[in-house]
């Protein structure tokens, strides 16, 4: 994905002609997405070792349905006014950089979005890259609780602040709503679409 529509995503200004947000509380997660789903039982587990076991079986499942996607069909698009298959899997890449930045507590806009790789192959190898090194962060037993806080977008041209745990979420759902489109490109390239939440015509649970 270029870096044009990377900007696009988020509504992006140059971070100069953005406003903060008037009120320093940060926002509530109700307020930006669903609610949590539930991945364990355990009332113990930490909100850490919660998301990990999240973002660890979700970007399993994004790993098989890219594995589904054509190479030589990157530049697929089903629309003018849509991205590429290329473009969904930098972004991918991009967010999963964002939540590193933000676990390290270093600013997530910090650097820019980077530029993306020439290959399709190049982009799955760096969504494995970056995933390794979210999941080792996550694995780590400091800050168990996700505190601290993010600032990020939170509407055209203006910041605010997320707690570091709803910040987390956020990019997993936004992360899983891209793994959505990205499927129904896969369908129409031609490729398998794999069991993502149930059953699906090529992988049927019969």
């Amino acid at each position: 994905m270029g870096s044009d529509s990377i900007s696009r995503k988020w509504g992006q200004t140059p971070i100069q002609n953005l406003t903060t947000s008037s009120t320093s509380e940060t926002i509530p997660m109700a307020q930006q997405t669903t609610p949590t789903p539930t991945y364990t039982a355990a009332s113990t587990k930490t909100p850490k070792a919660r998301f990990l076991d999240a973002y660890e079986k979700e970007l399993a499942t994004t790993r098989r349905l890219l594995n589904e996607m054509p190479a030589d069909k990157s530049d697929f698009r089903p629309h003018e006014r849509s991205n590429t298959a290329f473009a969904l899997g930098w972004t991918f890449v991009v967010e999963a950089n964002l939540l590193r930045k933000g676990l390290k507590r270093e600013e997530v806009l910090g650097g820019g979005f980077g530029t993306p790789p020439n290959s399709w192959e190049a982009v799955l190898a760096e969504f494995d890259k970056t995933r390794d090194e979210v999941l080792a962060l996550l694995r780590d037993s400091s800050n168990p609780n996700l505190d601290g806080s993010v600032n990020f977008f939170t509407g055209p041209k203006q910041m605010g602040k997320y707690s570091l745990e709803d910040f987390a979420w956020y990019m997993l759902f936004d992360h899983i709503h891209h793994r959505g489109q990205l499927s129904v490109y896969v369908r129409m390239a031609g490729g398998k679409v794999p069991s993502i939440y149930g059953p699906s015509a090529d992988e049927p649970w019969n």
